[in-house]
């Protein structure tokens, strides 16, 4: 396991670099003494940044708490913040083996398997993708601050595909919640002769996903959930733009409607980046920055890694603070996941 997560992040590495090469070369003209000099100029704009960013987690261990209202309708909003927390510094010093420390620590604390909490994990990812396409699609379709900005016919295309992209994930989840055992079932015929009994897996994660979306109980509840996930998105949103008004400069005036092009861009490249250093979502804000808004090399770099602190970085300090205070270890509660994860999926073999 080792050496496949090692392969795979000199993979990351070599990709980055080939990124970063790419990026700088087209920056002939880069000015490096400039750049040390670029920094916020107001940087209450910063604070109110991550104040925002935190106010974001509340909102997910809110929305969590919904989720567990069929099994733990006594599970209380502020119990959920500190696993919230800590699973996202892990995810920002671990990268994606850490990504599951938080339903681990749920499942943990509210005595629950972690297969059922990783379910709710895979759901809260539609939720996450649908109402994030709901305020870009708002802002392409609606909004006159994206219509001023270079390629917005190919932001318009990106949203239809983006529509139908939710569109479908949202009829597999309703395939899955009413024939979800059937089609376990068929993927389990269908592929069990491939090797590494992967038909199984694949079934096995159905499985899963399906008692997931059995802890949405009722319309109100819907309701509430689309409503806190798009709440939590636009306070992404005000993030974003508290960071790029901090530099005090018109050209990084940017409307909140087009915050989301950035977002996106920002999204996207988080795909392709190392654990504690990211990389990916810094290079497609930067590039982003500068070719969509125009913003001069030096002053799109600063405010790259600046919007990727705020937004990724900042929770880490708090994270770690309530880690120590619970005498938990990132590492060890990462390895801990995925014994957890693998042992979940031997058991349901059996």
């Amino acid at each position: 396991m080792n050496k496949k997560k090692y392969v795979a992040y000199a993979v990351i590495f070599v990709v980055l670099a080939v990124l970063v090469y790419l990026q700088f070369r087209t920056w002939q003209n880069f000015d490096w003494a400039r750049f040390r000099e670029t920094r916020p100029q107001k940087w209450m704009h910063v604070v109110h940044g991550i104040a925002l960013i935190y106010l974001a987690y509340v909102v997910r261990a809110i929305r969590w708490k919904i989720f567990l209202r069929p099994v733990r309708p006594q599970a209380s909003s502020a119990s959920l913040v500190a696993p919230t927390v800590i699973g996202f510094t892990g995810l920002a010093l671990l990268g994606r083996p850490g990504e599951l420390i938080r339903p681990y620590l749920i499942a943990r604390r509210q005595n629950l398997s972690f297969s059922s909490q990783l379910a709710v994990w895979a759901v809260e990812r539609i939720f996450d993708i649908g109402a994030f396409t709901i305020l870009l699609v708002s802002a392409i379709f609606f909004a006159a601050g994206p219509r001023s900005l270079p390629y917005y016919d190919r932001f318009r295309e990106g949203g239809f595909l983006l529509v139908a992209l939710v569109g479908a994930i949202s009829l597999g989840a309703a395939a899955v919640y009413w024939k979800g055992e059937a089609i376990a079932d068929w993927i389990e015929r269908r592929f069990a002769h491939l090797a590494a009994n992967l038909g199984h897996k694949i079934a096995t994660r159905v499985r899963e996903f399906r008692s997931g979306l059995n802890t949405i109980h009722g319309p109100l509840s819907l309701i509430m959930l689309i409503l806190l996930s798009v709440l939590m998105w636009f306070m992404i949103i005000m993030a974003y733009q508290e960071v790029a008004h901090s530099y005090g400069v018109a050209i990084l005036n940017i409307r909140r409607s087009q915050v989301l092009v950035l977002m996106g861009a920002s999204m996207i490249g988080s795909l392709v980046q190392l654990p504690g250093i990211g990389g990916g979502s810094q290079l497609a804000t930067i590039a982003t920055l500068h070719r969509i808004f125009d913003v001069p090399p030096e002053l799109a770099a600063s405010c790259g890694i600046m919007l990727w602190l705020v937004t990724f970085v900042a929770v880490v300090p708090v994270g770690l603070v309530l880690s120590h205070h619970e005498r938990l270890s990132l590492r060890r509660l990462s390895a801990e996941t995925a014994q957890a994860d693998e042992s979940a999926a031997v058991e349901k073999a059996t």
